[in-house]
């Protein structure tokens, strides 16, 4: 499925609900969906630098397409990174670089979070722009 479909169903599926309660609460759950990173995966290097909380990313390339795999200690970070990872995850890194983050605006996703998630956010969107940099680098070296 392409990051824009992908987008567009997150944008549906938020405009269900009639308030930020519950969508935070959609956040929460979508966050207790997400693939759990392996322990050994939570180091000083896959942490996000600019979130308040310790968010986790890991990315390895199968078959040509980024996998990330993550895990938060707060769980409406969770919930954002469970989106991010829902967006780009099983990507290739040419996709991934191209991706508009529109449908987080549409969403109405960072006119709601506190200035601290909000640098979070961008950091995690930063973080996983530069694993697609670093694959697609190593994909035209080989």
């Amino acid at each position: 499925m392409s990051i824009s479909v992908i987008q567009k169903d997150i944008v549906n599926e938020f405009s269900i609900f009639e308030d930020w309660i519950e969508r935070y609460e959609y956040m929460i759950e979508l966050g207790k969906s997400l693939p759990v990173i392996e322990n050994k995966f939570k180091t000083k290097e896959n942490i996000i630098k600019g979130c308040q909380s310790k968010v986790w990313l890991h990315a390895q390339l199968k078959d040509e397409k980024i996998v990330f795999s993550a895990d938060s200690d707060a769980i409406i970070t969770k919930g954002i990174i469970a989106i991010l990872i829902r967006v780009f995850s099983n990507q290739t890194p040419k996709e991934i670089l191209k991706a508009d983050n529109k449908f987080i605006d549409a969403i109405g996703l960072k006119e709601h979070l506190s200035p601290t998630r909000a640098n979070g956010l961008l950091s995690m969107i930063k973080q996983i722009k530069m694993y697609a940099i670093a694959f697609q680098t190593k994909q035209n070296h080989e």
